[in-house]
């Protein structure tokens, strides 16, 4: 099983300072099109919403669990609200935005599936990224040590990790299949924050990728 990872943007859709910028959050904003309405769900601090907006013209909203979360974004002009990607997704219409992002979030959830479901009926399309616990790095350290891994985007340890369902990239790719969704691209993204190139087989992506953004759409969906 292999999967078409994304080229790199077009020079028109190329976001200008990078280097300002984490490389993920890039990554997702390369996957949307500009003009749209994006929802971000568990967007932190804005920083997403903030590029986005910026760079790309979208009409952003946000949903943030943590309060703290929540006045920064008020106090940047973000439109985000306090909320739970567990509980409070079931109150939004069906495609009432074109994008709904959920950026280094599913595995912090109860009910992964469940979340997925919304963001897919909620959205026209959906952008997920994860941490990936198949990395050989989470590997070796699992095989050699005998503990839980902790890395540089992994930091906290086992009893201090807000992270619930840790899965692997072809953990995720199952689910999507299971849900009744198509990837339409993706970004694999090595610790550097180095993306990887086109039609790599899912077993190496798995072993080599340390986060991966995926661009999902539902079965039935047209453009």
């Amino acid at each position: 099983m292999t999967v078409a990872l994304e080229r790199p943007a077009p020079a028109d859709r190329a976001l200008p300072d990078t280097h300002a910028h984490r490389t993920d959050l890039l990554m997702v904003a390369e996957m949307i099109e500009p003009g749209t309405r994006v929802l971000d769900i568990g967007c932190g601090d804005g920083a997403l919403l903030q590029l986005i907006e910026k760079r790309l013209g979208v009409d952003g909203r946000g949903i943030e669990l943590s309060q703290r979360g929540v006045n920064e974004c008020v106090a940047k002009g973000l439109a985000v609200v306090q909320g739970d990607a567990d509980h409070d997704l079931v109150n939004y219409p069906d495609n009432s935005f074109d994008y709904v992002v959920l950026s280094q979030t599913l595995q912090a959830t109860y009910n992964p599936r469940d979340v997925l479901e919304h963001l897919l009926r909620i959205g026209r399309r959906a952008v997920v990224s994860i941490p990936n616990f198949g990395h050989w790095r989470m590997r070796l350290q699992l095989l050699w040590r005998g503990r839980m891994p902790v890395t540089d985007n992994l930091p906290q340890k086992w009893y201090e990790t807000p992270n619930i369902h840790f899965c692997t990239i072809r953990d995720l790719l199952e689910l999507v299949q299971d849900v009744g969704a198509t990837v339409e691209r993706a970004v694999a993204l090595d610790p550097r924050g180095r993306r990887f190139g086109r039609d790599m087989p899912i077993w190496l992506l798995n072993l080599v990728g340390e986060q991966a953004i995926f661009l999902l759409r539902r079965n039935g969906v047209d453009d």
